[in-house]
């Protein structure tokens, strides 16, 4: 899911409230043609919480988890309430390109991953 379907999702939690995107998909009717219809999305959430209560997000790119750091693929967001706020620091990191090199790493991973010999 994107960052801002993330951010979404948790201020839904936040505030209580169920959190349901859509999408269009083609689907056969009953009479065998093909309709577009409304369906839901389905998204994972990109947040954790460890045995100690502290939470914790990480997202993914290429089907690869993002290292911000050596070794460190997520980052500790302390208590729940904190985590629209640093996803919207990572957004901004991301559209400023500070993450470009990570992102640029897990497609290259991704290419050699499905590339047959």
């Amino acid at each position: 899911a994107s960052l801002t379907e993330q951010k979404a999702m948790a201020e839904a939690k936040i505030a209580g409230q169920h959190f349901a995107p859509t999408h269009m998909v083609w689907r056969k009717g009953t009479d065998g043609k093909r309709i577009q219809i409304e369906a839901p999305k389905r998204l994972r959430a990109g947040w954790f919480t460890d045995a100690s209560g502290q939470v914790f997000f990480g997202f993914r790119y290429a089907g690869k988890t993002i290292e911000f750091a050596k070794e460190r693929n997520a980052v500790m967001v302390g208590e729940f309430a904190n985590l629209p706020g640093i996803i919207d620091l990572l957004i901004d990191a991301v559209r400023a390109g500070e993450l470009d090199d990570q992102f640029a790493l897990a497609s290259a991973e991704r290419g050699l991953m499905l590339r047959k010999s």
